[in-house]
């Protein structure tokens, strides 16, 4: 479990504020919601204060997963890795979509920060895997699943 996990700034902040919250207001809360349904007699036959339990186990969890999470993280800066002609982490690619006839851009980050409607790709993923070494006009073929698609590397960014 020494692995490290890496991520961009902007997903290690992101994963540091949801942490905060979980532990400043929906623990609070969960523990204020598990008082009240206590409240209102047995608890063998009360469905809210099941749910309060529930919701008090999911919150620790996700708590104890961002936790680990954090501390295993490997923050990378992509603009250290502006002067790299290969696709690294947190580049952003822009490829040639040779059967579709169009161009994409991606940016390739970590699984917990992977968005494609904000053009955020998992480094883990098919497709970001397949491009990970690649230089600049590259045929890269790529298997999803519906089959090999091919893109051509137009240009790499790192912001």
């Amino acid at each position: 479990m020494d692995d490290f996990i890496p991520m961009t700034q902007e997903g290690y902040q992101r994963l540091q504020e949801e942490l905060k919250r979980l532990i400043r207001v929906e623990r609070p809360n969960a523990v204020q919601a598990i008082a009240e349904a206590r409240g209102h007699g047995d608890l063998s036959e009360n469905a809210e204060y099941e749910a309060a339990k529930d919701h008090q186990s999911f919150v620790e969890g996700r708590i104890k997963e961002l936790s680990a999470k954090i501390s295993r993280a490997q923050v990378i800066n992509p603009a250290e890795y502006k002067n790299s002609e290969k696709v690294v982490f947190g580049a952003k690619v822009t490829l040639f979509d040779v059967q579709a006839d169009n161009e994409v851009t991606y940016q390739l980050v970590g699984e917990d920060e992977a968005d494609l409607r904000e053009g955020k790709i998992s480094v883990t993923s098919p497709v970001g895997r397949a491009l990970i070494g690649h230089l600049l006009d590259d045929e890269v073929h790529i298997e999803v699943p519906s089959g090999t698609r091919i893109y051509e590397i137009v240009d790499i960014n790192y912001e």
